[in-house]
This record gives C-alpha cells, sequence and structure tokens, in this order.
C-alpha cells in the first residue's frame, strides 16, 4: 500500500506549481474542475501566493492583488467593507466555516498566516452548495500539505522596512518554521510562525494613523501553529486531525493624531499609551476529516470541526458606551469583546459512474451550532446577549454530460435555521437601555441552483448559471440597536435571513498559450443587507432591496516558456432602495462596493537561478451620492507598483520585493468612501493613508 501525497512540480525558482485547470475545486462539494464550472472559479496557486508574500504579509493585500472584485485592503487588524462582488464572502479553511454567522467582527482573513498555505479556492458568486454566508463567494483557503519525500523541513526569515529610514521601531520581522512527510500510512505536516510588524509610513513619509479602536496590523505581533496528520487505512480509506492556532495581537505603542480630511491630511501616529489592553484575535481550529474514495463505488467525505474564537477591540469613549449610572457623559471608556463558539458537520456522498460515466450525483448533510455574545469588556456590561444558532442543512447536486459538449448542473439546498436569544437590557446610549424578551425564531429556504457549460468548438466554453446564497444578517448589531422597549426577538423582522439571486453568464477560451475569460453577473435581493453610520459613531444594519451587478474579465498569455503576462479587470455598481418605494435609487458606498480595479503582472524565469514578478494595480475613480452628513464619499483612485527578484542559490533561495515602487501616497478606499459620521472627529480620526514603498528580503530554505 503506498501513502497519498499531493505532488506538486517544482519551478525553478523552488516554488510549488500547479495547474489549475487540473485542481478538482473542493469547495464546490462535488469535485469539480475550473473549466466545467458554470461560474468564475479562480485558483490562487502556492506560486501566486509564495510571490505575493514577497510584498506583504497581509492576508486581505493578498486577496486583493490577485482578485481585482476583491475590495481594496483597509491594511488593518478588521477588514469590515472588504467584500467579493459588493457581497460578503464565506471564508472556510480547509472547508472549515471561519465567518462568524451572528456576530461578524471583519477579522474572518486573520486567523491564519498565509505561510501556512498551500493554495486558495475562489467561488465567485452566490453560492448555494455552501449555503450559509456564500452570498458573495467562497474562499477556500487550503494548508500545506506534506511535501515529496519522506522527510522535508522549510525554514523562512524576512525583514520589512520603509526605504525611507531603516530604524528599529519601522522595521517588520517574520520567521516560519516547518517539517512535513509520510512514513508509511502516516502522512504529517507541522508548522509554525511568528511575525513582529513595526510602524508603517506613508508615502510622504509620515507615520501611517493606528486604528486603536478596531485594531491594526502595524505595531502587531502574530504567532499561528499549523499541526495535521493522516492515517492510510488502505488505498481508499483516510482519516486526516488538523489543528490550527492563530493570535495577532497590538503592542500599545502609537495613539493617533487625527487627521483634516477637509484638507487631505492624513491621520499620523505618534508614540503614547492608548487606554485599555491592545486589540486582539485569537483563534483555534480543530478538524477531523474521513475520506473513503471506494465505498460501494462513491466517494464519501465526512468532516468535523470545531472553533474557539475571541476577538477583542480597543477602548473607546464613543457615545455608544456611555452610562450616567458609571462615570460621568464623556469620560467613560471602554472596549468590546466578541465571543464564538461553534462546531458542526459536513457529509457528501458522490457517484460519478452514473449512465455511462455521464451523470454525477452528489448528495450530503451539513450541521452548524454557533453560539456568540459581545460584551463591553472594562465595565461587564451585555452589548449583544448570548445567541445560540442553529443550521441544519440537506442538500443534493446532479452533474450530467449529456453530450461530450455540454455540461448541465443543477441542485437544491434546505437551510433550516433557528436563533435563541436570551432576554437582556440594551445599554444605556439606547433609550437610557431598553428591555428586550427572549425569543426563539426559526427560518427555512430552499436554495436553487442551475448551470450550463458548453463546448462548441476547441478551446471556447460558454457558461451560464443561477445560484441563491443564504446568509443570517448581523444579528449582533440588530440586537444592540433596538430601541423599542418590550421588543421581542421573536417577532424582530430585521433578523429574517438574505437570500440573494445570482445570475451570472459568460465566456472561456483557452489554447495552452492563451487564456481569457468574461462573464457578467447581477446580484440581488428582495430584503438585502447594507450597513451604514449612525449619530452614535457606530454601524449600524439597514434592511434594503439591493442590486450589484458587474464585469469579470481576465486574460493570460505565455510569451515564451519563461515569461508569462497577465490583466484582470473587475467593473461592478451597486443600487439600494432607500426610501421603500421599490425603486433602486440610491448607490451603495464603499462600504459595501468595490470600485473598478485593473491588474496587471508580469513574470519571468530568466534563467534556472532568476525570477522576477512586476504587478500595476489600479484602482478607478468613483463617484457616490452626498453622504446624509455632507461628507464627500467620491473616490480619488490610484496607481500601485510592485515589483520582486527571487534569486536561488547553491543553498536555499533569496528573495527581494518591493511594494509600491514608486512611493505614492494616497488614501485607502475605505477612508474615503466607506465612512459617514457626524462627528467630524470620527471622520477625521479615520482618515488613514495608505502604505509608502517597502523593501522585505527573505531567505527560505528547503532541506
Amino acid at each position: 500500500m503506498l501513502p497519498f501525497v499531493l505532488v506538486l512540480p517544482m519551478s525553478a525558482s523552488g516554488a510549488e506549481q500547479s495547474d489549475p485547470e487540473d485542481m478538482v475545486i473542493t469547495a464546490s462539494r462535488v469535485g469539480a474542475e475550473q473549466d466545467d464550472s458554470p461560474q468564475v472559479v479562480r485558483i490562487l496557486t502556492h506560486e501566486q501566493i509564495q510571490q505575493q508574500r514577497q510584498l506583504t504579509s497581509d492576508s486581505s493585500e493578498i486577496l486583493s492583488n490577485l482578485l481585482p472584485s476583491y475590495s481594496p485592503p483597509r491594511q488593518k487588524m478588521t477588514g469590515s467593507g472588504e467584500t467579493l462582488r459588493g457581497r460578503t464572502p464565506l471564508v472556510m479553511i480547509d472547508g472549515i466555516p471561519q465567518s462568524n454567522p451572528i456576530r461578524p467582527t471583519g477579522r474572518e482573513l486573520h486567523t491564519i498566516d498565509f505561510a501556512m498555505v498551500d493554495h486558495i479556492e475562489v467561488l465567485q458568486g452566490a453560492n448555494a452548495t455552501n449555503g450559509l454566508g456564500a452570498s458573495g463567494g467562497v474562499i477556500n483557503i487550503i494548508t500545506r500539505r506534506p511535501e515529496p519525500g519522506s522527510f522535508t523541513q522549510h525554514v523562512e526569515a524576512q525583514v520589512t522596512t520603509p526605504t525611507s529610514q531603516l530604524k528599529s521601531e519601522t522595521t517588520s520581522y517574520k520567521t516560519t518554521y516547518g517539517f512535513s512527510g509520510n512514513k508509511g500510512p502516516l502522512d504529517y505536516v507541522f508548522a509554525l510562525g511568528y511575525e513582529d510588524q513595526g510602524l508603517y509610513l506613508d508615502g510622504d513619509n509620515k507615520a501611517v494613523g493606528v486604528d486603536n479602536t478596531q485594531g491594526d496590523l502595524m505595531d502587531s505581533r502574530s504567532y499561528d501553529l499549523l499541526a495535521k496528520g493522516a492515517w492510510w487505512f488502505n488505498d481508499n480509506q483516510r482519516l486526516q486531525l488538523s489543528f490550527n492556532h492563530y493570535t495577532v495581537r497590538g503592542q500599545n505603542n502609537y495613539v493617533d493624531v487625527p487627521g483634516d480630511r477637509t484638507r487631505d491630511i492624513a491621520t499620523t501616529s505618534e508614540r503614547g499609551d492608548p487606554e485599555g489592553e491592545a486589540p486582539y484575535n485569537k483563534v483555534s481550529t480543530t478538524g477531523l476529516t474521513y475520506d473513503d474514495y471506494d465505498l460501494a463505488g462513491m466517494h464519501l467525505n465526512l468532516l468535523a470541526f470545531y472553533q474557539d474564537y475571541k476577538a477583542l477591540f480597543g477602548a473607546d469613549d464613543s457615545a455608544t458606551f456611555q452610562d450616567p449610572s458609571i462615570a460621568p457623559v464623556g469620560t467613560l471608556y471602554d472596549q468590546s469583546y466578541a465571543t464564538t463558539t461553534k462546531y458542526g458537520t459536513k457529509a457528501s456522498l458522490t457517484k460519478d459512474d452514473l449512465w455511462d460515466d455521464r451523470l454525477k450525483l452528489t448528495v450530503g448533510f451539513d450541521t452548524l451550532f454557533d453560539s456568540s455574545e459581545q460584551s463591553l469588556h472594562r465595565t461587564d456590561r451585555t452589548w449583544v446577549p448570548e445567541v445560540n444558532y442553529t443550521d441544519l442543512s440537506p442538500f443534493v447536486q446532479m452533474e450530467v454530460t449529456p453530450i461530450d459538449s455540454l455540461t448541465l448542473t443543477a441542485g437544491a439546498r434546505y437551510e433550516y435555521a433557528n436563533l435563541d436569544v436570551d432576554g437582556y437590557r440594551t445599554v444605556a446610549s439606547n433609550e437610557g437601555g431598553v428591555d428586550v424578551e427572549s425569543g426563539s425564531p426559526s427560518f427555512n429556504e430552499t436554495l436553487y441552483n442551475a448551470g450550463v457549460v458548453w463546448r462548441p468548438i476547441e478551446h471556447w466554453s460558454l457558461f451560464a448559471n443561477y445560484s441563491e446564497g443564504f446568509e443570517m444578517p448581523d444579528v449582533g448589531r440588530a440586537l444592540r440597536g433596538i430601541e423599542e422597549p418590550g421588543q421581542s426577538a421573536d417577532d424582530f423582522d430585521n433578523l429574517r435571513p438574505i437570500v440573494t439571486d445570482n445570475i451570472e453568464t459568460g465566456v472561456r477560451y483557452d489554447d495552452g498559450r492563451l487564456d481569457a475569460e468574461l462573464s457578467y453577473y447581477v446580484s440581488s435581493s428582495d430584503f438585502g443587507s447594507r450597513l451604514d453610520t449612525n449619530d452614535s459613531d457606530q454601524f449600524v444594519l439597514q434592511r434594503q432591496k439591493t442590486k450589484i451587478d458587474g464585469i469579470d474579465a481576465t486574460i493570460g498569455y505565455q510569451f515564451t516558456p519563461k515569461h508569462h503576462g497577465s490583466l484582470s479587470y473587475s467593473h461592478m455598481r451597486g443600487r439600494y432602495d432607500s426610501d421603500g418605494d421599490g425603486s433602486l435609487d440610491g448607490k451603495l458606498d464603499g462600504l459595501n462596493v468595490s470600485p473598478d480595479r485593473l491588474i496587471a503582472r508580469w513574470s519571468a524565469q530568466w534563467s534556472p537561478e532568476w525570477s522576477s514578478m512586476v504587478q500595476v494595480n489600479h484602482a478607478f475613480d468613483r463617484n457616490f451620492d452626498e453622504s446624509a452628513n455632507g461628507w464627500d464619499r467620491d473616490f480619488d483612485g490610484y496607481t500601485l507598483v510592485d515589483a520582486a527578484i527571487g534569486h536561488k542559490l547553491p543553498v536555499g533561495q533569496v528573495n527581494v520585493g518591493i511594494s509600491n515602487l514608486f512611493d505614492e501616497r494616497y488614501i485607502t478606499y475605505y477612508s474615503q468612501s466607506a465612512l459617514n459620521s457626524p462627528d467630524a472627529e470620527y471622520m477625521n480620526e479615520r482618515y488613514f493613508a495608505g502604505r509608502g514603498r517597502t523593501l522585505t528580503v527573505g531567505y527560505s530554505l528547503k532541506f
């Protein structure tokens, strides 16, 4: 018996490569390949991720650099407002959901160090087969797998510094160590990572403003431990246990110096001692997977998982936290603390040799049990009561190929959702505090999907897809914002689920040298969800009719065996019903949709020792409706250029990356176009510039 080991060919630079077209998309739940998918699917390969890691360690920025339909990154610990095709994606690690459906904190992508990642599957657009939380698509992060050979070790070290100055407080350090291999029926992977990030500087050589409230990657330390072990009982049966623990914590060495957005003066930072405990994210995830690849001619996949999630936000004296019974109004600092524990199962059974191998049928059943709450940490007050959520979802999916040039897919998923909300009293800023009765509302929806892929002539394929997404609104935001006394969770309309309809059509071409794809999509919801800010500077949930449509386009060309270029473009627009009359009369702002973006990339393998990559990332200007508070939220676009060079040494490899090559000074998309508050101080405190030019030098070794 031979144990299964995923063997990926090696590039001349030593980076693992894989052909995305031949990779099975595990997030599809049916073992589909990219070319057979009736919707846009992206495989971010190990080599692409490694190239981006030469420039940045920010997981949001890596995704944004590789996916133009993903929002420009905030470059902070919290990624609220970062969307895929204008809607929230379901983030998974090895199929385990990282998104917290009841009280999302926007930190779903800061639950793992991308040094632990092998590749990433991205399904764009609402996805019925994955159910809860996939209204914007699915981002499935696949962790490292055993390398070829019985025992392999790897070590990596990086130093990052602004090019404008070299000193200890602006320098960042990162290191990882790991080993993997197989021995008889046992496969194993183990890795440790550590990062210490210094002060960021912008394109004007000024300190980037620190976000003491939401949390910041700047001036932070993070740790990651990944361990996986798999046992092959025979050639077809495999049991795997995996564990990942990730912590990122600010160091609280800086306070912000508010800018002035009316004069385009960015927020900066200075040495100081912020109130309260430093913000952090602590996430532990355990998964147990069993596969039987030949159960009476079928493939059985079972996954059981458990996750413990803790998120602390920084201290703030916002109006929401004030309570005259505790301290004089305006003097009370508090900080919120969100916790979630969730566990569940995912099961699927696939038969792919029906009707002379032309029919593939998959049935499955998923469960999720989530318990979430949010407190005010310093005063031990309830902000969001304990909410227990149960989701039960059977599904069936069919793929049929009646003729070789035509593939049809169809499926249905039934979602049963139940919320169990404890009775509680809101904080004093909500009309002095009101009592909310307990409740246990339940919901059920049947989600459908249908798609077609037609290959009329060689190299060409046309595809079309209809799929429905299901997600719960931000229950925590809805509950903590109740102002009507005697309200019950049983009859609170804002707790109703969000069902999103996604229609997509497109064309693909691939002749082995030139590959291209163009798609048009429409994503709509009759009772959607939109984030806004209120007079207390807190995000609030608006339930309104919404519609987003757009175009995704990519083209890649292999000029020579050693030179490859690509262009990717995303255009989207979003509208919502601002006055409830059924017409889509308002523009969705930067908190809900992304700007149009164009990304150009050129990769070269000059020799067995030398490789390079250059990318240009342009975000186009965008106009928005004037905010209710009079703020100009129109977006002034910018262009960022990055470059990286790799050199293979007799022992190991050296990589040099320069991010923001021309030291562009710009204000982040979120800071320009997402915020809306009557409080000028709040708006000026969060007028953040993006990071200026940085130099990253790294050394890696496999042995």
